[in-house]
């Protein structure tokens, strides 16, 4: 398989799509947390009940088009290999909570892989739409549709005062968790966005690494979402998180002003030492490819390189990860033939960008 099929077949076809403010703003997320009326919670549901619910759901869901997006498919996860599994976590469409619990779990996907609604996680169904750049209204106006087309054939859990009722407390309400996806090299070879972070928290957000709670940030990517949902309208959430992330966009926008004019030479040196590294590098761990990527990444957005499309970072955060390598290669491959194949799909990445 050429390399191109490969990135056709392993990268969302969302992924490759521009949108509003995508030199800061990778991606928009929102993710609906709900149950089902007459099921027991994940959490404390025996292996039947899961089944149950598993069922339930693909009978009514499976085949169906919501809103925009067609065809729901159901993967089983406990009928998925462990590598097509992770894949699934480097592509953001389940989380790493669900495959360590996939007991009667997995994931209904939309053809492009912009809707994807986890079975049997902490709750019964986690919905997830996806939208390049920053989308937040648009993204919760789908959701909502794709939300009411969902409920017009299953049941959810609803409580009169305290909205839809979820295993998490944080989550009860309106179930609504807004995150967005954020690259901010500048704030973070300053250090100032570790001094903006605890200004972020008492806003009521949190800012997580790539993959989510529990991870670090890698590539200078961040995610950025709400904490809390009881006692907040949907309005009020996106509000509250759009205003952060515009405060991020216009400091870290500023911030590359100030670099490109106080310390220009520096900085072009270390994005070209970084695009050598990638261009000729034969071993390259996960890390310093990440680091590198990231400031190919400025350098594009800042003007000093114009032969590469800025998709190149998202292609590549996801195309360099075990998973993708290894179903690259076709096979298992150990830390050092990771590291071999992760250079080597670098240097033919950047090759295909000339070609082009």
């Amino acid at each position: 398989m050429s390399l191109q099929s490969f990135i056709d077949r392993a990268i969302s076809p969302w992924m490759q799509e521009g949108g509003p403010a995508d030199d800061i703003v990778l991606s928009t997320r929102i993710r609906l947390a709900r149950n089902l009326s007459d099921s027991p919670f994940p959490l404390t549901a025996s292996s039947e009940a899961l089944k149950k619910v598993s069922h339930h759901v693909t009978e009514a869901l499976v085949g169906e088009t919501m809103s925009h997006y067609e065809d729901l498919q159901f993967l089983s996860l406990p009928d998925l290999s462990a590598l097509d599994t992770r894949a699934l976590v480097e592509k953001h469409l389940i989380s790493p909570y669900l495959v360590e619990h996939i007991n009667h779990s997995g994931v209904l996907l939309s053809t492009n892989e912009q809707l994807s609604i986890m079975v049997n996680e902490e709750d019964h169904l986690r919905i997830q739409l996806y939208f390049p750049g920053l989308q937040l209204e648009q993204a919760l106006t789908e959701a909502f549709l794709v939300d009411d087309a969902i409920e017009s054939k299953l049941s959810y859990a609803f409580h009169e005062t305290y909205g839809y009722l979820t295993t998490c407390p944080t989550n009860v309400g309106t179930g609504l968790r807004a995150s967005v996806m954020v690259h901010l090299p500048a704030l973070s070879m300053t250090n100032k966005l570790q001094k903006m972070i605890p200004a972020i928290n008492q806003l009521g957000l949190v800012v997580r690494g790539i993959y989510g709670e529990g991870t670090e940030a890698i590539g200078n990517i961040y995610q950025v979402s709400n904490q809390v949902t009881l006692g907040r309208t949907e309005k009020d959430i996106i509000d509250n998180l759009s205003s952060v992330i515009a405060k991020l966009i216009e400091h870290e926008r500023a911030v590359r002003e100030v670099l490109t004019k106080q310390s220009g030479v520096e900085l072009e040196d270390r994005i070209y030492r970084s695009y050598g590294t990638l261009k000729y590098s034969r071993l390259i761990e996960s890390k310093e490819a990440a680091k590198c990527i990231s400031d190919v990444r400025l350098g594009i957005d800042v003007g000093y390189i114009t032969d590469i499309s800025k998709t190149i970072l998202s292609e590549l955060m996801v195309l360099t990860q075990p998973a993708f390598l290894q179903q690259y290669a076709k096979r298992h491959l150990n830390q050092y033939e990771r590291d071999q194949k992760r250079a080597t799909m670098i240097r033919e990445r950047l090759t295909l960008e000339k070609d082009h």
